[in-house]
């Protein structure tokens, strides 16, 4: 409010603080307003703009110019400069170390990470900053001329890991078994989704046991979380799209006999997004064909209703502490990660990570479609559907169809309960007392 009354007096008025809260009515001096001939440029989130513009009638008449500010912007030879520029101003201005070409280099593509897209670089310049100045610090300590690409990685790396207790945390009870991953077996309807946590603004990745359980029935896919209320609208979306892609698949020429249950195995507090979607419907196919997965490859993706995986956020997080729940467990050449062919643009991984991938110790797959995240995981082939509305005799379709086919007809076989009927309570025992003589 004080604000507002300078913009619109142009002036500024010192007042008795009692006197503007109302709780004193004693005069004093009061000294003559002092001119102000001024403009106010405010920065904010573009969330607290709408809030106040749509709160507060005088701030639409007092702010009436406002600006978009991109967070990221295209990374090209210009940008790339302007990065290279920045560092040189800083260095010279603060007197600080200069960088050398890698070490420009690493501050690029650290922009990029943080963008989380290789095709971009982000305008977050205070973050910048943090690291330009720790960077130089290590440069200091080992008395460098100048500050090169270890420098930078060291400062990265610090930062990381005065944010990771409970990243840290977690990873120990997994370790020692008190939250049960398995990166090594085989196992029927279950597999390693992935999910990102955020403290403040450090955020990282952790797998997360998923595990389906399907049986004869007709009540359908039924999500525990969501039973329970912990399942967010955006989740519960994407677990009701597995019906869709169900009935699409396997409920063309007959009714869809199936009960199935779904749920994150160790998980106690809420769920939101849909990224597991397709994690999920991997475990059910597995359940309902019989067929094993490989627990040490993990998903991660959101499918829809005709199987097509669509990109979704966090894949670095999400790869990398993967990766360190696997290193634990030693690496054996086949673990990795499934993500959407949509998100490979956004891999700006550690560096850990990528030699890794190079000496074939560790795998990054993209795919398409959800077929072929199946045949990865188990090894068999997905089958196709031909002319005659069947499978591709002995694929994993062929054997969720079969499994179905076979399922219904049971189902027929029992016999019908009528509607109106109600069942019979159990006899009670005889408890009514003799008469006495």
């Amino acid at each position: 409010d004080a604000l507002k009354r300078v913009l619109k007096n142009r002036s500024i008025k010192i007042e008795s603080i009692g006197r503007v809260i109302g709780i004193s009515n004693t005069e004093t001096l009061e000294p003559e307003p002092i001119p102000a001939n001024l403009k106010v440029i405010i920065i904010g989130e573009p969330w607290l703009f709408y809030l106040l513009y749509a709160q507060d009638e005088e701030f639409r008449k007092l702010f009436k110019v406002r600006a978009d500010f991109n967070e990221d912007m295209p990374r090209n030879k210009k940008s790339c400069n302007g990065y290279a520029r920045f560092i040189s101003s800083v260095c010279r201005n603060e007197q600080l170390r200069h960088f050398t070409r890698d070490g420009v280099a690493k501050i690029i593509d650290y922009g990029s990470r943080m963008a989380e897209n290789q095709k971009r670089l982000s305008t977050r310049f205070n973050q910048l900053l943090e690291i330009i100045y720790e960077a130089n610090a290590w440069a200091e300590s080992e008395n460098a001329a100048f500050v090169n690409k270890q420098h930078v990685i060291k400062a990265i790396e610090e930062k990381r890991y005065r944010s990771s207790m409970l990243e840290d945390n977690i990873h120990d009870y997994i370790k020692n078994a008190i939250i049960m991953i398995n990166t090594q077996d085989y196992r029927i309807g279950e597999l390693n989704g992935l999910a990102v946590y955020q403290v403040g603004d450090y955020r990282f990745g952790k797998p997360v046991r998923i595990t389906a359980k399907t049986f004869m029935g007709e009540k359908g896919l039924v999500n525990i979380e969501r039973e329970i209320r912990l399942s967010g609208t955006i989740h519960s979306k994407g677990v009701l799209t597995l019906n869709g892609y169900l009935g699409a698949q396997y409920a063309q020429n007959r009714p869809l006999s199936l009960s199935a249950s779904l749920t994150f195995e160790q998980s106690y507090q809420g769920i939101e997004g849909d990224s597991a979607s397709s994690a999920e419907l991997y475990a059910l196919l597995s359940s309902l064909a019989e067929v094993e997965i490989y627990q040490g490859i993990a998903v991660t993706g959101s499918v829809n209703q005709n199987g097509e995986i669509q990109p979704v956020g966090g894949v670095n997080e999400k790869i990398e502490g993967f990766f360190k729940v696997c290193k634990e467990n030693q690496l054996d050449g086949r673990q990795g990660v499934i993500i959407p062919y949509q998100n490979i643009d956004n891999l700006m991984l550690d560096e850990e990570v990528i030699e890794a991938v190079k000496n074939k110790k560790f795998n990054v797959w993209a795919v398409t479609h959800i077929d072929e995240g199946l045949e990865i995981l188990t090894g068999m082939p997905a089958g196709k559907k031909e002319d005659n509305g069947k499978f591709t005799p002995g694929s994993i379709h062929d054997r969720i169809d079969r499994k179905l086919e076979q399922w219904m007809s049971r189902l027929r076989m029992l016999p019908d309960k009528p509607a109106n009927s109600v069942p019979k309570p159990f006899p009670l025992p005889n408890t009514r007392r003799r008469p006495r003589r």
